[in-house]
């Protein structure tokens, strides 16, 4: 399809495509976050210890631990993708997320079966971190595939509005449960709500996703090459080194001022926890209102422009921006901050699916992109919190804010490589 005009029905059925495949990665972070939010109620139930950081760094390893599944899954659900279609690996996904949830929401603790109970929260773990691995690549491939012509960074935007609607909807849900809920009874049993709530919205999105058409085409699926290491390596390792090189700055700067941040606020800055949640709260709202006017940006000045800036302004602020977070008292003057670095990294996250997918052809494209980006992620977005906390313990916090400002100099040279002009060679609309 080369014209850019589209009937009427075309592009409500591309909309309604783009829809149901977010529809699934909102639940799919929605599960993945809760855990991040909800570790500071359930850590003493499966790993009892009088020390607060002990407990923070394992399930911050747990986490960790979630993110090392990525490759495998980006590897599993890209060649499942590639190989047997979109569709197919959009629901799979989705429904192991649905079970690792559920599995959390019912594990006895650590009182009642010892050891065992945090290795099954760890097993539970590495099942969505599978799913979410495979997440991923395929949404990203899925939606570049739908997305309308020069409106492409547009539509691709949406898989980070509900990648943070997700993590956001996690914070709100643990926010509206501190306000009904008394500290006790959420280490009790309240911290086990989120992912009850995840597993059914797994089982909705799973309905929407049975009435996605199928973007890939059986020649590409049939092709031999079609979801092979060996077909992406062949022809493609450049590129998949470039995405590579772009995904780890990309993922470690977004997990320091996302996920992190709320952690930081409390344990660095001497935020209390409410006010920290609050602030975090209004930040991450901003920044997902922000993709869609990222994502029409990259249409205007394309998508090299985009990447150069985030490299750029990425390596210049992440210092100054993190040692002012460190000594902010005012509530109000952290979420300024934060949404200052949030903007910087949105020129990134508005196309980060887009700007990966257009680098490779349709019958290694899932595989490419969702391998690519779960190996940079496992390594530096995954392991973000644990070395930021590991440098703390050994009294070096600063040295992490230097770690996030040379991966963004790294990010910045690998985009140099990225083609100049704003439709890439791979593209087959």
């Amino acid at each position: 399809m080369t014209s850019t005009f589209y009937t009427g029905e075309e592009r409500s059925k591309r909309i309604f495509a783009i829809v149901g495949a977010s529809s699934g990665n909102l639940v799919e972070w929605f599960d993945f976050y809760v855990y991040a939010f909800c570790a500071i109620y359930f850590a003493p139930a499966f790993f009892p210890s009088d020390d607060p950081t002990v407990q923070l760094l394992n399930t911050a390893g747990v986490f960790a631990a979630g993110f090392l599944m990525r490759p495998i899954g980006g590897w599993l659900f890209g060649r499942l993708a590639d190989r047997h279609g979109r569709k197919n690996s959009l629901m799979i996904s989705v429904l192991m997320m649905c079970f690792g949830s559920l599995m959390i929401a019912c594990l006895p603790t650590y009182s009642s079966i010892g050891t065992l109970a945090p290795a099954l929260l760890l097993l539970a773990r590495l099942i969505q971190g599978l799913s979410v691995g495979g997440e991923y690549g395929t949404t990203a491939t899925y939606m570049s595939e739908v997305a309308l012509r020069g409106q492409r960074g547009f539509f691709a935007s949406f898989q980070y509005v509900t990648l943070i609607g997700g993590q956001l909807l996690a914070v709100l849900v643990v926010v509206i449960l501190q306000q009904l809920l008394s500290e006790e009874e959420l280490r009790a049993w309240g911290w086990r709500i989120p992912f009850v709530v995840g597993a059914i919205a797994a089982l909705i999105s799973l309905m929407l996703r049975r009435s996605l058409h199928e973007t890939s085409s059986a020649e590409t699926r049939q092709d031999k090459d079609a979801g092979t290491i060996k077909g992406l390596f062949r022809n493609h390792t450049a590129a998949f080194i470039t995405v590579v090189g772009y995904t780890a700055g990309g993922s470690l700067i977004f997990y320091t001022f996302t996920t992190y941040m709320q952690k930081y606020l409390v344990n660095t800055a001497g935020m209390n926890a409410k006010s920290a949640s609050f602030v975090m709260t209004g930040a991450l709202f901003l920044y997902m209102l922000m993709q869609p006017l990222f994502g029409m940006l990259s249409d205007r000045i394309g998508r090299r422009n985009s990447m150069l800036l985030f490299g750029a302004l990425g390596t210049l602020f992440t210092v100054p921006l993190l040692m002012a977070l460190k000594t902010v008292s005012s509530p109000f003057m952290a979420f300024v901050l934060i949404s200052l670095a949030l903007c910087i990294v949105s020129f990134y996250t508005s196309i980060s699916g887009l700007v990966k997918a257009e680098m490779f052809p349709p019958q290694v494209r899932a595989l490419g992109v969702g391998l690519a980006y779960a190996v940079a992620n496992a390594a530096f977005g995954g392991s973000a919190e644990y070395v930021a906390l590991g440098l703390k313990t050994m009294g070096m916090e600063n040295t992490f804010y230097w770690y996030v400002t040379a991966m963004m100099a790294i990010a910045f040279l690998f985009s140099l490589r990225l083609p100049k002009q704003a439709e890439y060679l791979h593209h087959d609309h």
